[in-house]
């Protein structure tokens, strides 16, 4: 006896020539999808900003649950909204009744995706929200279902094409879902002024930390500075010069204030047997370039790029608080 496996590829079978190129279906799909975010855009109305402005107000967590695809969606949801300043979590309805309701709390908000409206797992999530006067935000595409009917709020998907030639796979329907919680977690992070400072609070890690990294968080500083005052004999700016190992030297001025650079070409450009008994205040050269710390190290990065140097000092009201190394860039992934 043939296994499923088996069966399933050897029955309708047909000429090779009668099966639609690769491309032609890809076309078809993404011209689906589009098409159904279309209408997922023109159908939005004010129960849209109703939803905003119930989990807006919550004061615990945005509790996103579904099943089968819709789950898979929800969990990318919870992630989004959680990684853009909402807390969120996601809750699987079919564990929901064996223990995992006791996750969902006084002040949370239930948002449920199913695209019938009629999922037998969320049932016990529905009860359960309406004993405890839990908020319930629904995504679904039938405004008569069981889960609308229960809702707080219904976001009602409009009725959009499957992109499966069988109609059966969730593809349409799920992209709808995604985008939608995706308009969700931009609309509330725009509407609490969620910056890139905050982002950066979240996303540590990966090239999204490494963009994100300020020069405040690479720089050099206190004793690490190579800084001296205008009135030091260049023998003895040298020698910190090689102690600091950054190829430069700062001086400053009588308030503390970044004066000048010395460089290893300021060096070549004033050698002489004079050289070493100069004062740093007649080697040094100004118009150097700086960054504050507050600055991304990407910024600094080209900075540094464009003016083809090494180091920049990082300056607060004017007085050197750090230095910054192209390789501290670098060695960060910044690029």
């Amino acid at each position: 006896m043939n296994s499923p496996k088996a069966t399933a590829l050897t029955t309708g079978t047909s000429d090779v020539s009668d099966v639609p190129s690769g491309l032609d279906s890809a076309e078809r799909v993404l011209r689906l999808e589009i098409e159904g975010l279309q209408d997922l855009a023109n159908s939005l109305d004010e129960h849209f900003s109703k939803a905003l402005e119930v989990i807006a107000a919550m004061s615990g967590h945005v509790v996103v649950t579904g099943m089968g695809k819709s789950g898979h969606i929800a969990c990318k949801i919870a992630a989004t909204l959680s990684s853009t300043g909402t807390p969120a979590l996601f809750v699987h309805p079919a564990e929901a009744s064996h223990g995992d309701l006791g996750m969902i709390r006084e002040g949370d908000v239930v948002v449920a995706l199913s695209n019938s409206g009629e999922t037998t797992e969320l049932g016990s999530l529905i009860d359960y929200a309406k004993r405890f006067e839990i908020p319930l935000i629904a995504m679904t595409r039938k405004a008569g279902s069981t889960l609308a009917k229960a809702a707080t709020v219904a976001l009602i998907l409009p009725e959009s094409t499957e992109a499966c030639p069988m109609g059966l796979a969730p593809t349409t329907s799920t992209t709808a879902l995604l985008a939608l919680g995706d308009a969700i977690a931009v609309a509330l992070l725009e509407r609490k002024g969620f910056s890139p400072d905050d982002f950066h609070v979240f996303h540590p890690g990966g090239k999204l930390g490494q963009q994100l990294l300020k020069v405040a968080d690479l720089m050099h500083v206190g004793d690490a500075l190579p800084l001296i005052t205008r009135d030091v004999v260049m023998a003895d700016a040298l020698l910190v010069m090689t102690a600091k190992s950054f190829g430069c030297i700062g001086v400053t001025g009588d308030d503390g204030q970044l004066v000048g650079m010395i460089t290893d070409g300021d060096l070549r450009r004033h050698m002489s047997a004079d050289l070493l008994a100069a004062k740093a205040g007649d080697i040094m050269a100004g118009g150097f370039k700086n960054i504050h710390a507050d600055a991304l190290a990407g910024e600094a990065l080209r900075v540094m790029n464009a003016g083809k140097i090494t180091t920049l000092f990082v300056l607060k009201s004017g007085k050197p608080v750090g230095i910054l190394h192209i390789h501290d860039c670098l060695r960060a992934g910044v690029a």
